[in-house]
């Protein structure tokens, strides 16, 4: 039988077809690699004034609209009074779950949602450009660094190696001695709370 010149080319090409062919076929057969999530945000800590939207799967009659007290307390349905201040959204989630759990429910599914926040201000006195009261961003945290920088930065005449933080813990007013210096040096930032009152000494010269 005699083999024409379009039949020899086609006998020559067939195989790397086919191989080709068999090459893409285990390519698209591999899985495509996962993206990466989106980077994970600090849990936000419930505040005093702080509304919360509480919600229990399959119990419409619990759904609860409460503002978080002075005290750092609520009132839910049935297990009555709850501490919520000072817990993340998971922790007070757990907090009302636990409690349902323990009288009421059968494994029930809790949620907490923040549908209004409180305003969290901090105060800036002394040698810095603009002194006043900001207000830490919703769900953020806010440095002494960051804090300054609100304020406009520090002055030419500021000490900065004499910075104090006027807080309430556990009731009494304390203060904290910081250097800035350190602060802007690296390593762990001293984080600012709501009601803070930051002063930025004057340098001695």
């Amino acid at each position: 039988m005699r083999v024409t010149g379009f039949e020899t080319m086609l006998m020559k090409w067939t195989p790397l077809a086919f191989a080709l062919l068999l090459a893409c076929s285990v390519t698209r057969a591999q899985p495509l690699p996962a993206e990466p999530g989106p980077p994970a945000t600090r849990a936000y800590v419930l505040s005093p004034c702080d509304v919360v939207l509480v919600k229990v799967y399959q119990e419409d009659d619990l759904e609860t609209k409460m503002r978080i007290g002075k005290d750092g307390t609520s009132s839910f349905p049935l297990i009555g009074v709850v501490v919520l201040g000072g817990k993340t959204v998971e922790e007070a989630a757990a907090t009302i779950r636990d409690a349902l759990a323990k009288d009421f429910l059968v494994n029930p599914q809790v949620s907490v949602a923040v549908i209004d926040y409180a305003k969290r201000r901090f105060t800036v006195l002394g040698q810095v450009q603009k002194p006043g009261t900001y207000e830490i961003p919703n769900e953020e945290s806010v440095s002494l660094l960051q804090a300054v920088a609100m304020a406009g930065g520090y002055t030419r005449l500021a000490s900065k190696s004499n910075v104090s933080v006027s807080r309430i813990v556990a009731g009494q007013r304390t203060s904290f001695n910081l250097d800035g210096n350190s602060n802007a040096k690296g390593g762990r930032p001293f984080e600012i709370l709501p009601d803070d009152t930051i002063t930025i000494g004057e340098r001695i010269f």
